[in-house]
């Protein structure tokens, strides 16, 4: 930025100096330095976000197939004690997941684990997070007697 400025020494006549002012790298330098470093700091933090989610939900089980079949897809999932598992309306609905009480770990409520109420949508999801080690059998109660029933392994 410049600016003139009047100065005025005795009888001689006004003369004008010509001040310049620097205030460090131009605007646009500053701008995109600022904005390279945003999207390294938001791009760090995407990456811990999804390695938690990720180590959070273990397993992803769709609730018919592509093709519309009435199945669990898949059927069999095995993962680590604390770890979830997110199961997603697909096709064929509505579906829910309720679990089987004569077939989960000895202590475990088989109505705190299930998800009775149906998914009417596709893309809908719901999760159930498992801390017990064993064999959870679960099935779709409107889609049973078609043989809609699967099993999570927790180890």
């Amino acid at each position: 930025m410049a600016m003139a400025v009047a100065c005025n020494a005795g009888l001689r006549a006004a003369t004008h100096h010509r001040v310049v002012s620097r205030r460090g790298p131009a605007p646009v330098q500053a701008s995109f330095r600022q904005d390279a470093t945003r999207f390294a700091k938001a791009a760090g933090v995407s990456i811990a976000t999804l390695g938690l989610a990720l180590s959070a939900n273990a397993a992803a089980v769709k609730l018919g197939t592509d093709g519309g079949g009435l199945v669990f897809d898949p059927a069999e999932v095995t993962i680590k004690a604390g770890e979830s598992v997110t199961w997603t309306n697909n096709a064929g609905f509505p579906h829910n997941i309720v679990f089987d009480e004569d077939a989960i770990p000895s202590g475990e409520n088989a109505d705190k684990l299930s998800h009775e109420d149906y998914l009417n949508a596709k893309g809908e999801t719901v999760s159930t997070t498992f801390k017990t080690a064993g064999t959870y059998e679960y099935y779709c109660e409107p889609h049973q007697g078609a043989g809609m029933a699967g099993k999570v392994i927790v180890q």
